[in-house]
């Protein structure tokens, strides 16, 4: 084999999808990918694998198939069993937050992981996956003007044609920033039945949401218009709020947001390690408020996504 091939197949071989996604995507069914960091960072052991297994079954409900995305045994899996699932929710599991520029790293060095915003769309897109669901979605940082902190979710958005349904921006970022920088990136944002932006627990930022999309048939003809338009490499992001009696109470948001980031300046907690670590001060200090309405969240988002998966299919084959 020449050396070219001798590398594309050996880096096709890293990436192995459950034959149930083969399946559908060799079908035209609609898939929905979902990220792993959420499982493995993001909620607490035990709860952790319950929601796992509960966003596989609301998407399934919905008529997709879902396809949760991870780093096992030196492979890309896209698709798990319940025994990958439990793996990853294993908190003596010694599971890497992987984001993208770390999933040949972990692969070569044959290290587990779980993938977040950024390396879930990539991975996602090179399976052939176009619509994945997560919680929320990283941004431009406070102060990112002096640290440059700025999540690699939105620049690998901007390159990577796949539609990401997230409830907004997590509390602690820059929303209006991260908004500006999605218009620069030429990322479109639409708002799910609703014309603000939400802020993942908040079902408002205070910021509008550039565009409005009341129906996932909506949201999945804009993903087709983008693809028979051609050259649209940017992916769109679809932003579902939770409702208003389900948000966290805005001023006990706001205190444990002021008191968190107390918390993240006085330990020296940075970079990829803020978000998992403000999510757990969340948890511990809200009488399980966040982590309610952190669950609530990702489902409505995995079954918004699966609902837009099977309209984007109907459009693609003209059923």
């Amino acid at each position: 084999m020449p050396p070219r091939q001798h590398v594309y197949a050996a880096a096709m071989s890293v990436l192995t999808l459950h034959p149930e996604v083969v399946d559908a995507l060799a079908t035209g069914r609609a898939v929905v990918a979902l990220e792993s960091t959420i499982l493995a960072h993001g909620l607490p052991p035990g709860d952790n694998l319950r929601v796992g297994r509960e966003i596989e079954a609301v998407v399934r409900a919905a008529g997709a198939v879902p396809a949760t995305i991870a780093v096992l045994d030196g492979q890309v899996r896209v698709g798990l069993d319940d025994a990958g699932l439990e793996r990853l929710c294993d908190p003596a599991a010694d599971i890497l937050k992987l984001s993208v520029r770390d999933v040949g790293v972990a692969l070569a060095l044959h290290r587990d992981g779980a993938t977040t915003v950024a390396s879930t769309s990539a991975l996602a897109h090179r399976a052939g996956i176009s619509v994945f669901a997560t919680g929320g979605l990283g941004g431009v940082h406070r102060g990112a003007a002096e640290t440059f902190d700025v999540s690699a979710d939105l620049g690998v958005i901007a390159r990577t044609p796949v539609l990401v349904v997230c409830a907004g921006v997590k509390s602690i970022l820059d929303v209006p920033g991260t908004l500006e920088y999605l218009e620069t990136l030429s990322v479109p944002v639409l708002g799910y039945r609703t014309d603000a932006f939400p802020g993942f627990y908040l079902s408002d930022s205070g910021y509008a949401a550039p565009w409005r999309v009341d129906s996932p048939t909506q949201a999945a003809a804009i993903v087709r218009a983008r693809e028979l338009l051609g050259g649209e490499e940017a992916g769109v992001v679809l932003a579902n709020p939770l409702p208003l009696d389900r948000q966290v109470d805005p001023q006990l948001h706001d205190r444990l947001v002021a008191d968190g980031l107390e918390m993240l300046a006085a330990e020296g907690i940075h970079g990829k390690d803020v978000t998992p670590a403000l999510l757990a001060y969340f948890h511990e200090h809200s009488d399980g408020e966040s982590l309610r309405a952190n669950v609530e969240l990702v489902l409505a988002n995995a079954r918004l996504a699966a609902e837009v998966a099977v309209e984007l299919a109907a459009l693609r084959t003209g059923s």
